[in-house]
């Protein structure tokens, strides 16, 4: 695997974790943190011309990282689940897209 890979595993777990102590701390609302994420991803998803030239496993790869934060924020449970049990959770949550043409060969 490559090594940016597992770096950006565990600064996604860094910053789960981070956003987790601010809401349980009060320093910002839980639907304040899921607005901006629901926001950034959609932001992700509106720039048409950006994904128009992604496959469909690279356009979710964008936005994964912003939908693993979604998800870690609403494991309310005290104990942080693991990267892989949140990354597999959002892969079965994948939002459906509309059939896009087939993308012209490399």
């Amino acid at each position: 695997m490559n090594t940016a890979n597992l770096q950006l595993e565990g600064l996604l777990v860094a910053v789960a974790e981070l956003t987790r102590l601010l809401v349980r701390k009060g320093l910002v609302e839980e639907a304040e943190v899921e607005w901006a994420l629901d926001r950034a991803e959609a932001s992700l998803r509106s720039d048409h011309r950006r994904m128009g030239q992604l496959r469909d496993s690279n356009a979710d790869a964008v936005t994964f990282p912003v939908r693993f934060l979604s998800a870690a924020l609403r494991n309310t449970g005290d104990a942080p689940l693991s990267f892989s049990e949140l990354a597999c959770h959002v892969g079965q949550s994948k939002p459906t897209r509309a059939p896009q043409p087939p993308h012209p060969a490399p």
